[in-house]
């Protein structure tokens, strides 16, 4: 007998390489994926601005990391109890200083222009279809930093805006940047506080955009995370505390069905190898001076020096080093 229904992931019409660059940006399940990518030691740029939930404050800045586009910045600075933010920015870009703030925002958009350049695949994760504008000025934000909810205004995109802005942000992207694929998402986490009924409304709203946007470019696949946790898992005991977050048991299934997809035959590889040290990395001896422990360092530190030339793995190289040294 079947007691679920478990999505198959096709693999996609072209693979994602480790060592070519990875971007990823918006809602917080852009944050997992990219903190996984990280672990394998992919070369990857995690949500520049922080976790933003619309897509249009992510096209927004995407459109300026790859215009270069700067000028706008000012426009949206706010100052809240003496510390400066930006409302198209995460509240994890702050200072007490406007004119720092303003340095920082700068030097985080060019980063993200230089890496996108080089980077061979986007992956966008759209959260939620409702928007909170600025009454004094009509501006959309990305975040509203805690500034009473009186001076704004929320509202629900409408299907042809959303399609409108994603295609414009595809089409600026494709120009820039020819043979890069994007990969787009729907974030599984449910935003309650809209209600459950109106989440659904933003959700299927951002699920038949990111469709129509694989319907017209080639280039753009689909990840079906929102379907993997759930309509796969379905399942209160995928989730976490909040009973909204996947688990970290969701999560790693999620990522599974990512890199089967996605990762190519020596990034699956990889993968597959360096699972095997990093438990290898994990192990705590009940005796680390005995001679068979001694062993077993110095058979990982040999694993790592064999890593060394394709990845980054100085740290873990000097914590071996470290514990061969205590021992």
């Amino acid at each position: 007998m079947q007691f679920r229904t478990e999505i198959i992931v096709p693999p996609a019409p072209s693979s994602i390489s480790r060592t070519k660059g990875i971007f990823t940006i918006g809602s917080c399940f852009a944050e997992v994926i990219g903190r996984k990518l990280q672990e394998v030691k992919a070369n990857v740029l995690v949500n520049p601005f922080g976790t933003i939930f619309n897509p249009l404050s992510m096209h927004k800045l995407l459109r300026a990391s790859l215009k270069q586009d700067v000028a706008w910045l000012e426009e949206g600075l706010v100052e809240q109890n003496g510390i400066w933010h930006h409302y198209d920015f995460h509240s994890s870009f702050s200072h007490p200083q406007r004119e720092e703030l303003l340095k920082q925002l700068t030097e985080q958009i060019l980063r993200a222009h230089h890496f996108l350049l080089q980077a061979e695949t986007v992956l966008l994760t759209w959260g939620t279809a409702f928007v909170y504008e600025r009454r004094d000025n009509g501006a959309l934000v990305a975040n509203c930093h805690k500034i009473p909810q009186r001076e704004f205004s929320k509202r629900l995109l409408s299907l042809s805006e959303l399609e409108q802005d994603t295609r414009q942000t595809l089409e600026l992207l494709h120009a820039h940047c020819p043979n890069q694929r994007v990969i787009l998402t729907v974030s599984p986490v449910r935003h309650l506080k809209d209600t459950l009924p109106l989440n659904s409304v933003s959700k299927s709203l951002l699920r038949v955009a990111t469709h129509t946007a694989t319907e017209q470019y080639h280039q753009t696949t689909y990840f079906p995370a929102y379907e993997l946790l759930l309509d796969d898992l379905r399942d209160y005991r995928f989730f976490a505390e909040d009973l909204l977050h996947p688990s970290a048991m969701a999560e790693q299934y999620i990522w599974e069905k990512f890199t089967q997809a996605y990762a190519d035959q020596d990034f699956t590889a990889f993968i597959q190898q360096w699972a095997e040290i990093q438990r290898d990395l994990a192990h705590r001896p009940f005796h680390p001076q005995s001679p068979a422990h001694q062993k077993f360092l110095q058979k990982l530190l040999q694993k790592l020096q064999l890593l060394a030339p394709i990845a980054d793995v100085q740290a873990e190289i000097e914590t071996v080093q470290r514990q061969l040294r205590m021992s």
